[in-house]
């Protein structure tokens, strides 16, 4: 049993086999969840990868991935803003959506990275830069406490001290990139469930002044990416913890505060559910858009004269709210072409046209209403 203290930072334990009690906690319930969550995972990268152009769904979903995860932090915005200022214009937004797509641009930047580097102090650091908008590393000074925002009383104070963060984050990477065959180290663990232990690893090391919560959520579908689960981050992960938030609090503090083989199993169960519900949900959402680009690409040909306009199409999936400009930067079309295209499919009801100052904006507003609907199907019609 761990001694806690809410007000003393936490000693908080390296992740070895003896300080996490792995052999206990994975008793036949976690067992279960783990083959559920591998399942659904598993079917939702198969389809991801089977896109014709994955970038289509990446660019939505990575949207509503940001605006999710900001939200758990109480940056509250709109998809509406969210999609008009993605493509352009960003310093023009509200603080709440330059700190959404700040999120989305950690997530890219990390992937990016990925290809060159593994994932280590620097790339963390680097994250939570591209998160919070301004330079950003490891804490060098004491008195960084969470504190309940109803009662203003501490709930808990992680460890202190720049060189104890850097040890911490040392053992989190090790444990990071553990091999199959270093059983020590957590090489035999499913990488759902060290997924799970690596994230309330990193929110109790609580490196940064601020930033964390998202600089952790960033980090899990990194993870998946790098060990090969998802080919994309496409996984929604954060609107399971935003529609279950208390408990996500409740059981990161319980560990914390108990160390107890049920406190464990309760959160692994908690995140192995997480990636379950959200891969269906996102599998049957991404579906809903394969289904609507086709009925879209169909009525173009149907009620118009434009023709096959697949490049078209694609470009208002990526951009619900689109511009002549773009269309003319995709190299669809030239200027006077592009906004006789633009215009002939809001006369066909495909887009909506709206002023925006001197210049118009075409909405892809059945994307947009089925990307808010929460509903994972939405309704296409």
């Amino acid at each position: 049993m761990l001694m806690f203290d809410p007000k003393r930072p936490f000693d908080l334990p390296p992740l070895l086999r003896g300080s996490v009690p792995m052999g206990e906690w994975e008793n036949t319930q976690v067992f279960r969840a783990c083959i559920k969550a591998n399942k659904a995972l598993a079917a939702l990268s198969e389809a991801a990868a089977l896109l014709p152009n994955p970038d289509v769904m990446l660019s939505s979903l990575v949207l509503l991935e940001s605006q999710a995860s900001s939200e758990i932090e109480n940056i509250v915005t709109t998809t509406d803003a969210l999609f008009q200022y993605a493509a352009k214009d960003p310093a023009r937004a509200d603080l709440a959506v330059k700190e959404t797509l700040q999120y989305r641009e950690s997530l890219y930047h990390g992937l990016d990275q990925l290809r060159s580097r593994p994932i280590a102090t620097r790339m963390i650091e680097e994250i939570c830069s591209k998160t919070k908008g301004m330079e950003m590393h490891v804490r060098k000074v004491p008195g960084t406490a969470l504190v309940n925002a109803r009662t203003q009383e501490t709930i808990y104070t992680p460890p202190q001290g720049e060189a104890l963060l850097r040890e911490k984050l040392a053992d989190w990477e090790r444990f990071c990139h553990a091999e199959e065959s270093d059983g020590e180290r957590g090489g035999d663990i499913d990488p759902l469930v060290r997924m799970a232990v690596l994230h309330y690893q990193f929110e109790a090391i609580h490196p940064f002044l601020d930033g964390n919560g998202r600089t952790g959520r960033v980090l899990n579908l990194l993870y998946l990416v790098d060990k090969g689960l998802l080919a994309s981050p496409v996984l929604y992960l954060s609107r399971y913890i935003l529609n279950n938030r208390a408990r996500y609090y409740a059981l990161l503090l319980a560990v914390s505060r108990e160390g107890s083989v049920e406190a464990w199993q309760q959160w692994l169960l908690y995140m192995l559910e997480a990636v379950r519900e959200t891969a269906v949900w996102t599998l049957e959402k991404i579906k809903a858009i394969s289904r609507l680009m086709q009925s879209t690409h169909e009525q173009i040909q149907r009620d118009t004269k434009l023709g096959n306009q697949k490049g078209l199409v694609e470009l208002i999936f990526r951009l619900p709210y689109c511009r002549v400009a773009d269309v003319v930067q995709a190299q669809i079309a030239k200027r006077q072409t592009a906004a006789v295209y633009l215009q002939t499919l809001a006369d066909n009801g495909i887009l909506q046209m709206q002023a925006n100052g001197r210049e118009k904006l075409y909405l892809n507003h059945r994307l947009i209403d089925l990307l808010k609907n929460e509903s994972a199907e939405g309704d296409v019609a």
